[in-house]
């Protein structure tokens, strides 16, 4: 009975005519497509982009030199070098993050005792060579100072959600 109810699907071409129906439902309805460069989409609260580097509001950075995020980070993209300074504190002479094997987790934010490293909303880069993708402690602390109001803003609006 089954062969004979398979033979008489294909001659008829039943699962044809299921699969133009069912494209048919969709023909006339609301589009979802966005037109990215013009149009975009809501981002997460959780979303994680590029990163940066936080200065404190003297203009000194942030980062102790602690090495956490770079021992915390799975894809080990993140490599710091530690030199002390002359008063005493230790400080990073070099701060890199490659983005070509970061995977953005946000391991190295969430282990940072004094908030030095974030992960911005910005989605937009890329890079013409791979070098390019290689976040140094420079670019980083720019990104930083360049963002720290859009970061401000985005904690600010977070705040409900984490009390």
């Amino acid at each position: 009975m089954k062969v004979i109810k398979d033979y008489i699907k294909r001659l008829f071409l039943i699962e044809l005519f299921k699969g133009l129906n069912l494209t048919g439902r969709y023909l006339f309805s609301r589009k979802i497509t966005v037109q990215y460069p013009d149009e975009k989409t809501p981002q997460s609260y959780r979303f994680r982009g590029r990163h940066a580097q936080r200065r404190y509001p003297n203009g000194e950075e942030r980062c102790i030199a602690c090495k956490l995020c770079e021992a915390v980070c799975p894809a080990l993209a993140i490599t710091i070098e530690v030199e002390p300074r002359e008063d005493g504190t230790r400080r990073t002479s070099r701060y890199d993050i490659d983005l070509s094997k970061c995977i953005f987790c946000g391991f190295c934010e969430e282990s940072c005792p004094v908030d030095a490293i974030v992960e911005t909303r910005v989605f937009e880069y890329f890079g013409d060579q791979r070098s390019d993708l290689l976040m140094t402690k420079e670019k980083l602390l720019a990104a930083g100072d360049q963002l720290e109001k859009q970061q401000l803003t985005h904690d600010k609006t977070l705040d409900h959600v984490y009390r």
